[in-house]
């Protein structure tokens, strides 16, 4: 799509937001993602009813009750593994994860890695504000090595994770990065992610102001790619090694075959193999 082209549609915010009012901070930029999320729905003229969100736990996961759509809140880490099962069971749903950081990277860190590879066509809208929020601020993966925190004084000394990167490594199909502070342009990267067949990363820097209060510099670092997508993981790694990690745009649209499975009815006779497995 073109990036000055306004997403103007037929539906609106109010199609896709539910009556539940979020309960992030105030100035928390979850509710950039948000507005962003059904910025692209609309755009992309999805009935709600034909779109699914998926959410582990944290911040970021709380939106599937923020929307009129079909939403799940499973259990940390594990909304990938849900949504790849829900994907393949009903192919005609537009399957969404949100996560956050920690929910994706950490105790979710092998989900992400084997969602990546096994190439489900849907998206993982990864909320990263490079701290736990909900639990109280303790560092997360993407947390940089020398943050100083009453948890951890002096910093983790661990080098923070690097999503895109790994994500690339894993086989994910479409990568992105965006700014929540940037609504329009996270909303034009949530299209393109979701119209683009496979598995579709998108990272989105989501400042946390209340544990996280130096993150509302974010606005004055973050700059878009100067370069087009490439189709080449080769380049597409060399950008994403030496990249500052402030870059927003799209990295890389792969090509792979998507990963489909065909579910059907069994004829097997229930009472039958309670009998065989009977001791």
């Amino acid at each position: 799509m073109n990036k000055a082209e306004p997403l103007i549609a037929r539906y609106s915010h109010k199609d896709y937001k539910s009556a539940v009012k979020p309960i992030w901070c105030p100035g928390c930029g979850h509710f950039g993602v948000e507005s962003s999320l059904f910025r692209a729905l609309a755009y992309l003229e999805l009935p709600p009813e034909q779109v699914a969100v998926v959410s582990g736990i944290g911040c970021s996961s709380r939106i599937p009750a923020y929307t009129q759509c079909y939403g799940f809140h499973g259990v940390h880490g594990r909304a990938p593994a849900v949504a790849t099962g829900l994907k393949l069971a009903r192919p005609e749903l537009t399957v969404i994860v949100t996560s956050g950081d920690g929910d994706a990277f950490s105790i979710g860190g092998n989900h992400f890695i084997h969602a990546c590879r096994r190439n489900v066509d849907m998206t993982l809208l990864v909320m990263d504000n490079e701290v736990y929020g909900m639990t109280k601020g303790q560092p997360s993966p993407t947390t940089p090595a020398d943050w100083d925190s009453k948890i951890a004084p002096g910093g983790t000394g661990v080098n923070p994770f690097a999503p895109l990167a790994v994500a690339l490594a894993s086989g994910a199909n479409f990568i992105a990065r965006g700014f929540s502070g940037d609504p329009n342009g996270v909303a034009r990267l949530l299209v393109e992610a979701i119209q683009h067949p496979g598995f579709s990363f998108v990272q989105v820097l989501s400042p946390c102001v209340t544990y996280r209060p130096e993150e509302k510099f974010w606005k004055k670092m973050v700059h878009s790619s100067s370069v087009e997508p490439t189709h080449d993981p080769a380049v597409a790694g060399h950008r994403l090694l030496s990249d500052d990690g402030f870059t927003t745009g799209v990295f890389y649209i792969g090509n792979r075959p998507t990963y489909t499975a065909t579910v059907g009815t069994s004829d097997n006779d229930l009472s039958a193999i309670e009998e065989e497995l009977a001791i």
